[in-house]
């Protein structure tokens, strides 16, 4: 699955991007289960939205929490992009969040749908719309687009993803990440040098572990810095939070004050996160060398 890479703090490795990830595991304002899809803000608009769109149309959500309306689209949509296996992408921008966004796209009603292909707006409306009439919408944003991107599912890339890839791939855009860590690990069971299958249950169980911390452990951490438990729960907290170069250097700061079991220890999680980058960002590169001069 090609995505183009974030401009975040560190960009993931493989097929999942982290970042998308955790905006999708986040609670949106106001308690209101944010709609399954890509949550756009002014950092990811470039990949997500436009760049996106030349590989498949890409439909943009403009939602609030504060409307039941909105949620309702959005959970109809999400519910017909994990049935379209990746034919399209599912973006939402939470205007209450991000209104610079928002305004990008001249919003003046909530919730608005616009489609975009090839960077440009193809189509667009206003309201809930009945699920047949959402249907046909789809349909047309489909029929319009064929063959005329580089991906989706009339695309040369499309037509040779295995099954049981689309299908994990159909649940992780969902959200649901308990279906899409159990299909990814039996693509990888039978086949363990898939590389999709390895980083997306590497990512995944990374995010679900993380999601778990809890909200204090930086300062806790911060308090007993030598307490490893800590140090890797305040780690994860870290990475989610974007602060990637933080987690690392906690965990160097851990491997200089330690030896023996303990430092093995650390030296091996810190690997699993280094793992889950891109080896070539700068922010690993960074910790690989710091990590090499703390252990020699």
């Amino acid at each position: 699955m090609s995505r183009p890479r974030p401009p975040a703090a560190a960009s993931i490795a493989g097929a999942v991007d982290l970042s998308a990830l955790k905006q999708r595991a986040s609670a949106p304002a106001e308690g209101a289960a944010a709609p399954a899809g890509v949550e756009v803000t002014e950092a990811n608009l470039e990949a997500e939205v436009l760049v996106r769109s030349n590989e498949v149309p890409v439909v943009v959500l403009l939602w609030s929490p504060r409307s039941e309306a909105s949620i309702q689209l959005g959970n109809a949509l999400a519910e017909f992009a994990a049935a379209d296996n990746g034919k399209w992408s599912l973006t939402t921008v939470n205007v209450d969040t991000v209104p610079r966004v928002a305004q990008m796209f001249g919003v003046q009603a909530i919730p608005t749908v616009v489609a975009l292909a090839a960077g440009q707006p193809l189509s667009s409306f206003q309201g809930v719309q009945p699920p047949a009439e959402l249907r046909r919408w789809v349909d047309s944003l489909l029929n319009a687009t064929a063959g005329k991107l580089s991906g989706g599912a009339d695309g040369e890339e499309a037509e040779q993803v295995d099954p049981e890839v689309a299908q994990a791939r159909a649940h992780l855009d969902a959200g649901d990440f308990d279906a899409a860590l159990t299909a990814y690990q039996a693509i990888l069971d039978a086949n363990p040098g898939h590389a999709e299958a390895k980083g997306a249950v590497r990512q995944i169980t990374f995010l679900q572990r993380a999601t778990s911390r809890a909200p204090g452990a930086v300062i806790a951490a911060d308090a007993a810095p030598d307490d490893i438990e800590t140090a890797f729960a305040a780690a994860d907290v870290d990475i989610l939070q974007q602060n990637v170069g933080a987690a690392f250097d906690r965990l160097i700061g851990l491997v200089k004050r330690t030896s023996g079991d303990d430092r093995t220890k650390v030296r091996t999680r810190l690997i699993e996160l280094f793992e889950l980058f891109d080896p070539a960002d700068p922010e690993v590169i960074a910790g690989r060398r710091n990590l090499a001069n703390a252990l020699y």
